[in-house]
């Protein structure tokens, strides 16, 4: 078993810092937003976990059937000893379809910005593949990386799955688009896109009944607290998420229900009664509108593959 951890510690403490900048920004930005990329704690992540299993949420349900179906299919393109590197890795359970279906995958690159859960999640994954090389990131993936990877003998494949490439913007997506490309040295990219839909579908999944996914926004209100000597009141926040037919998205916000101060790291922020925080937008597209957005950063769009409702995509893009 081949397993090896950069500095997490160094690397949160610089998370740490930016997180606190970004929000500084955000809250005495008009309107008010937060980077959804700070979701992701541990609790965030245990949560997202628990709103992918929620009956109301398609996208993970419908993704995974598709990649245990056509698992195969994958790893005839990806080809033997491949190098997989996943973006915003998650619990992995996804990646094991992948890696239990490709021919003697060398490598296995999870990034994922929460630290101590890639931790426990890759730690976990190279025990049961003993023969794969588990290399966990923990990193900003929105970001320029350096991997420092030696090309190996076989082809470098990336992995994005959930529809996360929906967060983005267009601009911020095609830049995505450009430096994987880069990065993945004529190799392919397996991405899941979310697709344009009734918006009932949409707007069930994002208000499921549980409360998982009001939990999972407010918590990012209880990182802050935790974190950067925040003092929200989190009952006096509300989750409030729709979709904007314009943009093609869905839009989630934390709506504060008075007028309040809050106090972050010794400043004052304040907000009216009804104003929101923006904390993630979750655009989908169309087969070829991504096609498109995908053709304008340098990959060359090949196999799609989709569901039989037209809920999700998977689409084989070549860097």
């Amino acid at each position: 078993m081949s397993y090896f951890s950069p500095n997490a510690r160094l690397a949160q403490s610089l998370a740490d810092s930016m997180f606190l900048r970004d929000v500084i920004a955000g809250l005495t930005r008009e309107p008010k937003c937060i980077p959804c990329k700070y979701f992701y704690d541990d609790v965030g992540s245990e949560l997202f976990d628990r709103i992918c299993d929620a009956p109301e949420y398609y996208p993970t349900r419908t993704e995974t059937k598709l990649l245990k179906t056509l698992a195969g299919d994958f790893a005839k393109l990806a080809g033997p000893d491949a190098e997989l590197i996943e973006f915003g890795a998650g619990a992995l359970k996804k990646t094991r379809f992948l890696l239990d279906a490709f021919d003697r995958p060398q490598t296995y690159v999870p990034i994922d910005i929460s630290g101590d859960y890639l931790g426990s999640v890759a730690q976990d994954l190279a025990r049961d593949y003993p023969n794969l090389a588990v290399k966990p990131v923990v990193a900003d993936f929105t970001k320029p990386l350096m991997l420092g990877l030696k090309r190996g003998a076989g082809r470098r494949i990336g992995f994005f799955p959930g529809s996360t490439i929906g967060n983005f913007t267009a601009d911020e997506a095609v830049r995505f688009l450009a430096r994987t490309a880069l990065s993945l040295k004529g190799g392919g990219l397996l991405i899941g896109v979310d697709l344009v839909k009734d918006p009932a579908i949409l707007h069930a999944a994002y208000n499921d009944t549980q409360g998982v996914t009001a939990a999972f926004n407010k918590n990012l209100l209880t990182r802050m607290n935790r974190e950067l000597e925040a003092d929200f009141d989190v009952e006096q926040f509300s989750h409030y998420a729709f979709y904007n037919p314009v943009w093609e998205r869905i839009e989630m916000h934390l709506v504060s229900l008075k007028a309040q101060m809050v106090h972050i790291a010794g400043r004052e922020i304040a907000f009216e009664a009804g104003e929101s925080v923006h904390t993630e937008d979750s655009h989908k597209y169309s087969v070829e509108g991504f096609q498109a957005l995908a053709r304008e950063a340098g990959f060359t769009p090949r196999e799609v593959w989709t569901d039989e409702n037209k809920l999700f995509s998977i689409h084989w893009l070549e860097a």
